[in-house]
């Protein structure tokens, strides 16, 4: 949409989906299934619309993780907690978190609702062919309570730009930890980060800096060449582009009201310190302190 729209939304609906990463209550159900570890906790709950999938579809769907980190978690996950069981605890938490975070009366209230609403017809109305986690996400059932109902909706949101994200870096032949690279290079993110908890050996890490060197996108210093930022300008404005079809279905006024809603929400999530930084997202540019 030529006024941003689908950026605009994406930096509101982001720090609320996730809480399903640093909310306390996350861990806790996470805990409570039985599931070992952070990550174990993480790939399940992010992955369990898919079903009881193997590493190999996990890792391709979420791309940037080393396929070691998914093998550490899945299959194993699904042994302790069907798929079923960790959608329908991933929903509590997120109901306890969001009337914590944003506080029983905003969560009891008309506007709320209203959220929630216009965020399941942006969803319901996203196109997801070939995208594979926002059509998992959208074939979940409508949830009663508005909580869980907007989380559900903003997630269908987030994953259907994310697999977009992906067929734009895989169209522009930029990998795994190239993408990562990039990304800590334009101060989106902390490349140590980003490259630890995603796992991947420093000696990817080099080569993949290496080949940007050579492409001429990568400076000796570590910073963006002017190639290299325009190569990241290129993948943000196509993955903006092909995320506009849910607010070109709901329409620009709607779209608008969704993202004036949305903002006080995305504000307290990022004023609750909950949201770690140099996280992977990189939400810099507005005034969520959020961290795709």
């Amino acid at each position: 949409m030529a006024d941003g729209m689908a950026r605009a939304l994406w930096e509101r609906y982001e720090p609320v989906h996730q809480l399903v990463y640093f909310a306390p209550e996350a861990h806790r159900a996470a805990e409570g299934l039985g599931l070992r570890g952070f990550w174990m906790g993480y790939f399940a709950l992010r992955a369990a619309p898919l079903g009881a999938a193997p590493p190999s579809v996990v890792t391709g769907c979420f791309y940037v993780f080393h396929p070691a980190r998914v093998a550490r978690a899945l299959p194993d996950a699904w042994s302790y907690a069907a798929p079923a069981d960790a959608l329908a605890a991933r929903q509590e938490a997120m109901d306890a978190a969001m009337t914590r975070v944003l506080g029983a009366d905003t969560v009891a209230s008309a506007a709320f609702a209203e959220a929630a609403d216009l965020a399941w017809e942006a969803a319901a109305g996203a196109d997801t062919a070939g995208r594979v986690l926002g059509a998992a996400n959208q074939a979940l059932e409508r949830p009663d309570r508005p909580t869980a109902r907007l989380w559900q909706a903003l997630t269908t949101l987030r994953e259907h730009r994310g697999d977009s994200h992906v067929a734009v870096l895989v169209g522009l032949g930029i990998g795994p930890v190239e993408a990562m690279v990039l990304k800590a290079a334009a101060g989106e993110s902390d490349g140590a980060f980003l490259r630890e908890t995603r796992r991947w050996p420093q000696e990817d890490w080099a080569a993949a800096e290496a080949r940007l060197r050579a492409a001429g996108r990568l400076a000796a210093d570590g910073s963006l060449t002017p190639a290299g930022a325009a190569l990241r300008a290129e993948a943000e404005a196509l993955t903006d582009a092909a995320a506009e079809g849910p607010w070109s279905a709901l329409g620009p006024e709607r779209s608008g009201r969704l993202a004036a809603l949305l903002e006080p929400l995305a504000r307290a999530v990022g004023e609750s310190g909950l949201l770690p930084a140099g996280n992977p997202v990189g939400l810099t540019g507005g005034t969520y302190p959020a961290g795709r």
